[in-house]
């Protein structure tokens, strides 16, 4: 879905002041890359060629302001899967104390900002064994937002249930076919609020069926 995340990429652009890059002519010059680094596309089962298209600030200067210049660049690299775990299930955190995103900050843009702000728990949950850390809100800390690198859902009494876009996490790329290919089989979707104490209380109940991410990577 290369037209979708060059949509996004416009988005986060806006949101930090960074000129839109045309869709087109980036689509078009992905397509001549992959045609170049064809050989570079791996073959095997689970494994495939991860592709990050990138702008950074270019002005030679040190300041707080907007850049004037820019550069515009696509990183390719084969990969296989992102976990050391592989594709079995991995282990994640809640963190209670620390906040990654709150409305309208920089939460729903693809910026190093927010991986900036997860450094420091992601450690943590990592001392304690645990593979990745599930956020939640930043001003009550009840809500669910999302899981590190991935947006999350949670299955509960076969209903599939994932927290809403409201401008503190991310619209994913593969979120949006999950919810469409959940429609597509009459599975009931909800995007809604859901605190962690719901989650719990759904656990204990027998009601809880599945919880998973889903992500580009």
């Amino acid at each position: 879905r290369p037209k979708e995340n060059f949509a996004r990429l416009n988005t986060s652009a806006k949101m930090l002041c960074i000129p839109e890059t045309d869709p087109e002519f980036a689509l078009a010059a992905l397509k001549k890359l992959l045609t170049i680094e064809q050989e570079w596309i791996p073959g095997l089962a689970g494994t495939s060629l991860y592709i990050r298209p990138t702008i950074v600030a270019m002005d030679p200067y040190l300041g707080v302001r907007p850049s004037h210049t820019y550069r515009f660049f696509i990183i390719l690299s084969p990969v296989g899967a992102y976990y050391p775990e592989g594709f079995n299930p991995v282990k994640i955190w809640l963190t209670d104390k620390d906040v990654r995103a709150v409305r309208g900050g920089l939460g729903m843009a693809k910026t190093p900002a927010n991986y900036a702000a997860s450094l420091y728990a992601a450690e943590v949950a990592k001392e304690k064994g645990y593979t990745q850390v599930l956020w939640l809100d930043g001003v009550e800390q009840r809500y669910i937002e999302e899981v590190g690198i991935m947006n999350i859902f949670f299955r509960i009494d076969d209903t599939l249930i994932t927290p809403p876009l409201q401008g503190s996490i991310l619209a994913g790329i593969t979120r949006d076919p999950v919810i469409a290919l959940a429609n597509h089989w009459n599975v009931p979707v909800e995007e809604r609020p859901i605190t962690i104490d719901e989650i719990m209380s759904a656990h204990d109940k027998g009601l809880l069926q599945e919880v998973f991410g889903s992500g580009n990577a």
